[in-house]
């Protein structure tokens, strides 16, 4: 195992990759290091002294200037560290073009329904339009299990505590958010269970979801039958009928849309499992397929490298709005725009905006912007597309899903068990996580310190992603875990 990286040629700080002793000498490349003080798995180390004021270099970029000068192998960290950023920007579109081209195609096993589009599941969904009907959705969920079988995997409910006393755009999300969640193909049927005197009752929802199968889709409004739980059984029963003459075939992976998410990130995260993902990402594009990027937060401090890779001006511009639209909604409700990162990434070596955003955006690999959407807005544009939605975990993974996504790459260096409307795979920054939480862990990204390289890294986790494409399931799934949060933003009544 490596003991330190220095990942660019002009970084003045290296990263620990073991826990450093104090008084431990440590050679990279024309520098000899001595560690003043313990320097923890993931943190950084000053290569030579840098003055107060002066900027810390990591990835190749200031990740924040020095508080106090920090002497030839100190810890580098909150302490001595802070943000070099300000608030809303002014940038300018320079253009790199990239050298990503086409590979070989590959196949998985999935489901093809009957408007073309494709399933990596497939599942019954119950699916409320109002939290008042949360508990009725999970009693059914319970009862309905009687039908899993055959090609139907699983039925499930997705409660959330909206659709009714909201305002505005949120109520417009979650109207939009319910309405993507009706047309995903993972959902082989879909049962959308209303009350009835709710702001997004099943008639105005009718006009956000449009065309649909009736076969496929059915409605239910409490407050119009008697027994509620016995006329919804008789319609599961229905769509388990519909949905079980489906069976898996072979599909090209260019129809494959990924969503590619990061939380309780580490000082790792940035070295292996972001960039592992990243070359995932450049593989898959390669093959025609379509990844997905959000937690705009988190692009905060590494933008323009994004928006240099838009495709056309346009893009561009559209990034800019994406990322401002997003400070002027924290400076709005009176919060500080750079309040990251978390308390989880400071523990594990992350200081800065700039430090979790430079690691974050290695998600993206190296391939150009080809759509930038709004929250809620599905994909249609193949190829690397950016998702205006927060860094909440929950939040931002159902994003992903509702845009399209089948499936959503989750890195951490910290561990977390949740799930998402899709399959979450989870990929662990560190073999220590990844031997201490197996029950959560899918993937071990920590080898590539260790015994892989980054392109074995790559490939393993395409490979994988494929088996999960073509059933495998992930964690979570075993765990029955399927988790939905819509985006409040507003005033509730």
């Amino acid at each position: 195992m490596q003991d330190f990286i220095r990942i660019h040629e002009d970084d003045n700080v290296a990263v620990a990759l073991r826990q450093i002793a104090a008084g431990e000498t440590l050679t990279v490349g024309s520098y000899e290091v001595t560690a003043l003080e313990e320097i923890p798995q993931g943190h950084k180390f000053a290569l030579k002294p840098i003055g107060q004021g002066e900027e810390v270099i990591k990835y190749g970029f200031c990740i924040g200037f020095a508080k106090e000068a920090v002497k030839a192998g100190g810890w580098v960290h909150v302490h001595n560290l802070r943000t070099a950023l300000g608030d809303l920007l002014e940038y300018q579109y320079e253009p790199v073009v990239s050298g990503l081209k086409e590979t070989e195609h590959a196949c998985f096993d999935g489901y093809r329904r009957p408007d073309g589009k494709v399933g990596v599941r497939n599942e019954i969904w119950i699916i409320p339009t109002v939290g008042c009907v949360n508990s009725i959705a999970q009693a059914l969920e319970k009862k309905a299990q009687k039908f899993v079988k055959g090609t139907v995997e699983g039925i499930f409910s997705f409660p959330h505590p909206y659709g009714c006393s909201q305002m505005g755009d949120d109520q417009e999300n979650t109207r939009k958010v319910l309405a993507d969640m009706v047309h995903h193909p993972n959902a082989a049927g879909v049962l959308v269970l209303g009350l009835g005197c709710e702001n997004s009752n099943i008639p105005v929802l009718k006009d956000y979801i449009g065309e649909y199968d009736a076969q496929r889709v059915k409605f239910l409004q409490c407050q119009d039958v008697e027994d509620e739980q016995e006329a919804a059984m008789a319609l599961i029963e229905e769509l388990a009928a519909y949905a079980g003459a489906f069976s898996r075939e072979k599909i090209d992976a260019g129809e494959l849309i990924i969503g590619m998410k990061c939380g309780g990130s580490d000082g790792l995260s940035g070295i292996t499992a972001n960039p592992t993902v990243g070359g995932f990402s450049d593989m898959l594009i390669s093959k025609g397929g379509t990844t997905i990027l959000t937690e705009v937060p988190e692009m905060f401090g590494a933008e323009t490298l994004l928006m240099n890779r838009c495709e056309t001006p346009e893009l561009f511009e559209k990034t800019v709005h994406l990322i401002n639209d997003f400070k002027n909604y924290f400076t709005s409700h009176n919060q500080t725009i750079y309040e990251n990162p978390s308390p989880g990434n400071k523990k594990g070596g992350i200081s800065t905006l700039e430090d979790k955003s430079l690691g974050c955006t290695q998600k993206s690999g190296s391939a150009p912007v080809k759509g930038v959407l709004a929250y809620g807005e599905p994909v249609q544009v193949k190829g690397l597309n950016l998702l205006s939605a927060p860094g909440n975990d929950l939040v931002a993974s159902t994003a992903l899903a509702v845009s399209g996504a089948h499936i959503v790459l989750f890195t951490t260096g910290r561990g977390t068990p949740f799930a998402s409307p899709v399959p979450t795979v989870k990929i662990s920054s560190n073999s220590s996580l990844a031997g201490h939480k197996d029950n959560w862990i899918d993937f071990n990204a920590g080898r590539m310190v260790e015994d892989k390289s980054k392109e074995e890294m790559v490939q393993e986790l395409f490979n994988y992603v494929l088996e999960v494409a073509s059933g495998r399931k992930v964690k979570a799934e075993e765990a029955g875990f399927h988790d939905m949060a819509i985006f409040k933003q507003g005033v509730t009544l």
